[in-house]
């Protein structure tokens, strides 16, 4: 045990030695000047609406669907250059859709009974290039898809477009969405809007960027290991990672939607938590939304609540005191309202998180290899050496991510076991009333290049991946260099309606969304 303990001393003493040259390091590199979003003007101030308020103005009349669309694209095309999020867009011809949407409202040729199918009628959104979106752009962020277009529409948008949105970009990712950070050979680098340094995470990273400087309302991201909730916390916005499996993946990066076993998910980015549940019920459906009760209100004094401080996970940094403090607020909180108050627990498993993760991630159906070589399998050695020579069309971060093969793999029977215990204990911990706040990863957005480092911080978020359950990403305010902060909000699975209610009391008592720009 004292052993064990020297070993823990260790690394904790030698990842803050690590942390702060290479912040240094990086910090040199970069340069001493940041430049944040550019300011937003006040006559402006409608694309800092909440998607449903954007619907609701619409549908109302008070402002027309051409005039919203047209501000959307004003701003996107405004905070482009700085954030390098747009793959493909804007699309102009949205505006002909709003504007035949316009003359279809002022005609009363759109009745009550279409307005109920169709709740976000005119709201303007974007998705992750990897997400297709028919006869747009699908690169998957490689070299060699640069021209390819979609067929159809993937279900997620289908579903988008249906309840009436309209689509006006896709954004920029990882190449195959494999890195934390959001960067391909296609349009290069994508920026953080609160300092165009640092990272916006991945791989929903340009999704990330957009929303923060409001260049959209709504965002659609999928996640395998927190590529939603990465890039909602490095640019300060809300993602939700929902069950495994209560939303059709079909169109997502390839897939079929009836994969059998798979880690990943498709779900909403907003700027607002209220967003986040009539999107849900867009996304999986009528009668998915009655089984999950997402129409049933849920008061968030009646739930049980706990926290854990760290995974113990000795390959990660430390948790940072602002983000120990961002907890303790949220702690302090549900501990006056609910009965119970708020109860520090552990989990098996959650220092060997990576670990699991990256077991479970070969057992996925589809093989990152042979999809970054576009259907042709590649191998790392030479993919590296080409690399070296200058040869190679793929960033660093793919090669390293192929690396990774040929190290050792983990011991299935042992990670089974481990998952097992881990997902029983959390199942029984949480029950059908429980909420866990974990934390969002250790440190607030670092600068570009820093995950070559500190690769396994991002154990924080694919910890539920691993275990299918549901995860919302909050905001909670800023740091002292002005980056967001934020926290997990965790439940069973099939109780995702527990942590969207629960970001909504947060975003509620704390409004820990600060924008990345001033209103002049």
């Amino acid at each position: 045990m004292a052993r064990n303990r020297m070993l823990v001393y260790f690394f904790t003493l030698l990842h803050l030695v690590i942390d702060n040259v290479l912040y240094l390091c990086l910090k040199w590199y970069w340069g001493p000047s940041k430049r944040r979003c550019p300011t937003l003007q006040r006559k402006r101030l409608l694309v800092t609406y909440s998607a449903v308020e954007l619907a609701r103005m619409i549908r109302t009349r008070e402002v027309s669907c051409y005039d919203v669309i047209s501000a959307f694209i004003d701003r996107l095309n405004e905070v482009n250059p700085l954030v390098n999020a747009v793959l493909d867009g804007p699309f102009i011809d949205a505006l002909e859709e709003a504007r035949r949407i316009d003359e279809r409202l002022q005609q009363g040729t759109i009745g009550e009974a279409e307005l109920a199918t169709k709740p976000f009628l005119g709201v303007p959104f974007t998705t992750k290039d990897s997400t297709a979106v028919k006869d747009r752009l699908h690169t998957l962020g490689i070299v060699a898809r640069r021209t390819v277009r979609a067929n159809n529409d993937a279900e997620c948008v289908r579903l988008m477009k249906e309840a009436g949105a309209i689509i006006i970009a896709t954004t920029s990712i990882p190449e195959i969405n494999r890195w934390q950070e959001t960067r391909n050979n296609i349009i290069g680098q994508t920026n953080n809007p609160y300092d165009n340094r640092r990272t916006v995470g991945g791989s929903s990273g340009g999704e990330g960027a957009l929303l923060a400087a409001c260049g959209t309302p709504i965002g659609l991201g999928t996640d395998i290991g927190g590529s939603i909730r990465m890039p909602a916390f490095y640019c300060g916005v809300y993602g939700h990672k929902p069950t495994t499996g209560i939303i059709n993946t079909r169109g997502c990066s390839l897939r079929t939607g009836r994969e059998p076993s798979t880690m990943v998910v498709a779900g909403p980015m907003t700027r607002y938590a209220t967003d986040l549940l009539p999107l849900m019920q867009v996304l999986v459906g009528p009668e998915k939304c009655t089984s999950l009760r997402f129409d049933e209100p849920v008061d968030v004094r009646k739930l049980r609540y706990f926290y854990i401080t760290e995974s113990g996970d000795i390959k990660c940094s430390a948790v940072q005191p602002s983000l120990q403090k961002a907890m303790d607020r949220v702690v302090q909180h549900f501990g006056q309202i609910a009965p119970a108050g708020v109860r520090k627990v552990t989990l098996s498993g959650t220092d060997r998180t990576t670990n699991m993760w990256r077991y479970w991630m070969t057992q996925e159906p589809a093989n990152f290899g042979t999809l970054l070589g576009n259907g042709k399998p590649l191998s790392p050695l030479v993919e590296l050496a080409k690399k070296l020579t200058g040869r190679s069309e793929y960033t660093m971060a793919s090669i390293y991510s192929l690396m990774d093969t040929l190290l050792p793999q983990e011991k299935e029977d042992v990670i089974k076991e481990l998952t097992r215990r881990c997902d029983q204990e959390l199942t029984e911990l949480l029950g059908d009333d429980g909420v866990l706040f974990y934390h969002s990863t250790t440190h607030a957005a670092p600068y570009h290049y820093g995950a070559f480092v500190n690769v396994y911080n991002f154990s924080y978020w694919c910890l539920f991946n691993v275990l299918h359950v549901p995860a919302t990403q909050v905001p909670l305010g800023l740091d002292g260099d002005g980056l967001p902060l934020g926290i997990q909000v965790v439940a069973s699975r099939n109780r995702d309606r527990h942590c969207l209610a629960v970001a909504e009391e947060i975003e509620r008592v704390f409004n820990g969304r600060i924008p990345p720009f001033i209103v002049d």
